[in-house]
């Protein structure tokens, strides 16, 4: 949200990985975690759950979701936001020069995770890093930014340690979701996962 009235966005969608191309699927079904973040977002209207990467066969690649968001907002500048962590791998993403095409791009700094981007993203993104937020409202893609938010001492590993050692994960994940896990989904959820010792 923070990020949201700092940008000036209209509007934040998250949209859950059905199939993600970049590493194992988690454990819980992309149905179950789409459901999750619609409890999460049920009070945030200008923050929109959106499933279109579940809609769609194959590999949830960033391209084409960005270009179906191109297709359905053609006159809209879209603006995506990235942990910087992933500015590490970005150069490895399907179609990742054409990205930036599609959408301006936003990393934002991750404590204790310094970014460490390859010099062809390096050189690819040279001379295209936004001025100010406003620039993102000037064109409808091909910008960038690093940003910085407040750490929060919030993390999916966190929380799953956590709940397997039978502990508490107020304050860290929305009342609405943790009032509707299951034993399965906390089964699911902390699966290899070692118990919290903080």
């Amino acid at each position: 949200m923070e990020l949201k009235e700092r940008l000036a966005l209209e509007s934040v969608r998250v949209i859950p990985s059905a199939q993600p191309p970049h590493r194992e699927a988690p454990q819980v079904s992309p149905q179950r975690r789409m459901e999750w973040v619609e409890l999460a977002l049920q009070h945030e209207p200008a923050l929109v759950a959106d499933d279109r990467e579940l809609r769609r066969a194959g590999p949830s690649y960033t391209h084409d979701t960005l270009a179906a968001l191109r297709e359905e907002f053609p006159d809209r500048p879209l603006v995506l936001l990235l942990g910087d962590d992933a500015a590490n791998q970005f150069h490895t993403w399907h179609r990742w020069r054409e990205i930036i095409e599609l959408a301006h791009l936003v990393f934002v700094e991750r404590p204790y995770e310094p970014p460490a981007p390859a010099p062809e993203l390096v050189a690819h993104l040279r001379g295209r890093r936004a001025q100010s937020n406003a620039d993102f409202s000037q064109q409808l893609a091909g910008l960038w930014t690093s940003a910085n938010i407040p750490p929060l001492a919030i993390s999916s590993t966190r929380v799953r340690r956590l709940l397997k050692a039978g502990r508490s994960v107020r304050g860290l994940v929305p009342e609405s979701v943790i009032a509707s896990f299951t034993q399965k989904d906390i089964s699911l959820l902390t699966y290899d996962e070692d118990p919290a010792t903080d």
